[in-house]
């Protein structure tokens, strides 16, 4: 029965999504300590941590009509702001390691004078025998905190070298899906918490087709909680100079990374409009949630996305270019109704 399956419970639907800006210990404790998330995510995480390069690995804001930024327009105060709606990354995944993250969400737990039902996503990736230890750990560790723990596995980062991203391949979508089934039916005395597949741009159908397939020979029911949709758009550039004549990259290297912001919108919310029916299709699926993101920074967005069928709303681009104050501004959309 789907009842079986943990849901997630998000309370205000909003929160953050993996990202840069829920890296360290002060950025977590900043976003939970938010009134107005009703849950927070930690950025992509391993068992022992990705070797970050800061020569490499690097983002940048900015205007996805002119490619233009205010850190090239200077700092004078008689030229308007540069509109940077738009992000673009060669970032991977988070340096710390899993167990880190761990031991800051038991400082963030220890601050508590009583439980709360404020959730935080822990996003993973790895090999699916990984990913399975993964949900070993978190699992063992939501035993003595007095918050509730998730995870997202995370299945569409499109920035890791030689790597194409597991969620648009039907077979590697199921060896993970396997690998986490077999460890829950070899524990049961492991407590059952939520999971999502966090999944990237899909722009045909058949991409859409292949997860409904892996989604479907793991049940019924499905034993995934939630999707999270989407993530950044892959092999994406911007040009330093506004006309492109030099084509310098801004980002090192060839510059092509993952997009995010006002462009990836129109794509994010057909994704998540797309995926609701497709859930919403069988008995299997139906009770899955979908944490809806990709370029919400106002109250507008944030309603289309609810909308478009999202449980909660996600943010990463606007959190990183407003700070805490745009889950602020959006916080009383969340109060209206949706369907």
């Amino acid at each position: 029965m789907a009842g079986s399956v943990p849901r997630i419970d998000i309370s205000p639907p909003l929160l953050n999504s993996a990202c840069p800006w829920a890296t360290t210990l002060e950025d977590l404790q900043a976003l939970f300590c938010c009134p107005f998330t009703g849950a927070i995510t930690i950025r992509t995480s391993l068992l022992k941590g990705f070797h970050h390069d800061p020569d490499i690995h690097q983002y940048t804001f900015f205007d996805p009509v002119t490619h233009a930024t205010n850190a090239e327009a200077g700092s004078s105060s008689s030229s308007a702001p540069i509109p940077e709606t738009a992000s673009l990354n060669t970032l991977g995944y988070s340096p710390i390691p899993l167990e880190t993250y761990l031991s800051y969400i038991d400082d963030i737990s220890g601050q508590l004078s009583e439980p709360t039902s404020k959730l935080i996503i822990i996003s993973v990736t790895g090999a699916p025998d990984e990913v399975a230890e993964c949900y070993r750990l978190i699992a063992e560790h939501s035993l003595k905190l007095n918050m509730p723990l998730a995870m997202e596995v995370n299945l569409s980062c499109p920035n890791i070298p030689n790597t194409s991203p597991p969620a648009y391949s039907g077979e590697a979508l199921s060896r993970y899906l396997t690998a986490l089934q077999a460890l829950i039916g070899s524990a049961p005395d492991l407590p059952r918490l939520p999971f999502g597949l966090k999944t990237p741009p899909y722009t045909y159908a058949d991409q859409f087709k292949t997860l409904k397939s892996a989604l479907m020979s793991g049940g019924p029911p499905c034993p995934v909680s939630f999707l999270t949709a989407t993530n950044t758009l892959g092999s994406c550039l911007v040009l330093a100079d506004e006309d492109g004549a030099s084509g310098k990259p801004r980002l090192p290297g060839l510059g092509i990374g993952g997009m995010a912001g006002a462009p990836l919108h129109p794509l994010a919310l057909g994704n998540v409009v797309t995926l609701r029916r497709m859930l919403d299709e069988s008995e299997v699926t139906k009770h899955m949630d979908i944490i809806g993101i990709g370029g919400v920074e106002d109250g507008s967005g944030y309603g289309r996305m609810r909308g478009a069928g999202a449980t909660a709303v996600g943010l990463a681009t606007a959190l990183g270019r407003k700070g805490l104050k745009v889950f602020e501004e959006i916080g009383p959309t969340t109060n209206q109704p949706h369907r």
